[in-house]
C-alpha cells in the first residue's frame, strides 16, 4: 500500500505543496504522534527537553556543545527541504521531506537510550518512523549491501563547513540488515515537536545500539550501495572510530574507557552508570553480528 502511494505521487509528478493540507506544509507546534509501547523504557527517566536541545555534538556549527543551538538558529532554513534517494534501488528520486513524512507515516514516538562515544548518555523521546519503511519504498536492488547517508553541505550559512578540518558533507553508513532492523529510526521530531535545527532537522537517523556519531543529522541524500561506504569519523581516525561503532563496554576508545558513562542531567554527585553492551539493545541486534569479532569490527 505504501509503495503504491509512493509511486502514485511520483508518477503524477505533483509538488508536495499541492498534495499536503496547510497544516502539514508548515511546521506545526506539535506532532500527531503516539508512544509505541514496545519502546517505552519503563522505569527510565527521560532527559529534559532543555538539555536534549542545548547539549549537542553537531560539528558543522562548532565544537562546543552549546554552539549548535545558537549558530544553527541564525536564519538557517530547514523548510523547504528535499532529500535525494539514489544508488542501487528501483525508485531513485528527489522528494520533499514533508511529502516523504506523509507517505511513510503515521509518526510514532520511541524512547531511546543515546550513548555518545565520549562516554556520556541521554534518554530521548524521538518522533519518527522505522527506517525499514523507507528501505521498503526505495526497493534496493539485490546487489545493494549497504545504505549510505549524506548530510547537507551549506558553507554559506554553516561556518564550520567553510573550514577544511573535516571532509564535508558528513557521511555515515549501515549494512542493509542494520538499516532494516526494527530499532533503526528516521527522526522528524523530539518531545512531540518538529525536530530542532541543532538536533538535526528536518530529518535524521537514529540507531540507538551504536555510538551517537553514527546517527547522521540533517540528511540530504540516502543511497543504496554495493561496497562499504566511507564515513567521516572512520576516515579521520580509523583506529578510534570503526565503521560499526556498536556500543561495547569491553572495547575501550584508545584515549578513554567505555565501561561507564556520565548521565546528562543526573546531577554532579550521581556518579557514572555502567555501559551496557549494544547500549541495552542486545536482544534486538545480537543476531546481526553472529560470528563477527566485535573487537576487530569495532
Amino acid at each position: 500500500m505504501r509503495r503504491r502511494e509512493f509511486l502514485r505521487v511520483f508518477g503524477l509528478g505533483l509538488a508536495a505543496s499541492a498534495l499536503l493540507p496547510p497544516g502539514i506544509r508548515a511546521e506545526s507546534v506539535t506532532l500527531n504522534d503516539s508512544l509505541n509501547p514496545s519502546y517505552k523504557l519503563d522505569g527510565v527517566k527521560l532527559t529534559t527537553e532543555d538539555l536534549v536541545t542545548s547539549y549537542n555534538n553537531f560539528y558543522e556549527w562548532g565544537l562546543a556543545k552549546d554552539q549548535p543551538k545558537e549558530l544553527a538558529n541564525r536564519g538557517w532554513k530547514t523548510r523547504p527541504w528535499s532529500i535525494e534517494i539514489g544508488g542501487l534501488c528501483a525508485y531513485p528520486r528527489k522528494i520533499d521531506v514533508d511529502e516523504l513524512i506523509q507517505i511513510l507515516g503515521p509518526i510514532e514516538r520511541r524512547n531511546y537510550r543515546h550513548r555518545c562515544v565520549e562516554a556520556w548518555s541521554m534518554v530521548i523521546p524521538w518522533d519518527g518512523f522505522p527506517l525499514a519503511k523507507f528501505v521498503d519504498l526505495a526497493l534496493p536492488k539485490p546487489e545493494a549491501k549497504y545504505v549510505k547517508f549524506s548530510s547537507f553541505f551549506d558553507p554559506t550559512n554553516c561556518p564550520e563547513q567553510r573550514s577544511h578540518d573535516f571532509p564535508w558533507p558528513y557521511m555515515e553508513g549501515l549494512t542493509l540488515p542494520e538499516a532494516t532492523n526494527e530499532l533503526a529510526f528516521i527522526v522528524v521530531g523530539l518531545y512531540g515537536k518538529p525536530l530542532r535545527n541543532q538536533n538535526g532537522a528536518p530529518l535524521r537517523l537514529v540507531v540507538p545500539w551504536k555510538y551517537g556519531f553514527k546517527s547522521a543529522k540533517s540528511l540530504a541524500k540516502i543511497e543504496f550501495v554495493a561496497e562499504q561506504p566511507k564515513t567521516l569519523w572512520n576516515q579521520l581516525a580509523p583506529n578510534e572510530y570503526g565503521f560499526y561503532a556498536n556500543v561495547n563496554p569491553n572495547v575501550d576508545h584508545p584515549r578513554w574507557s567505555q565501561q561507564s558513562e556520565r548521565v546528562i542531567g543526573a546531577g554532579f554527585f550521581s556518579g557514572k552508570q555502567p555501559t551496557l553492551i549494544f547500549n541495552g539493545y542486545e536482544k534486538q541486534v545480537t543476531h546481526l553480528y553472529t560470528g563477527m569479532d566485535l573487537r576487530k569490527n569495532f
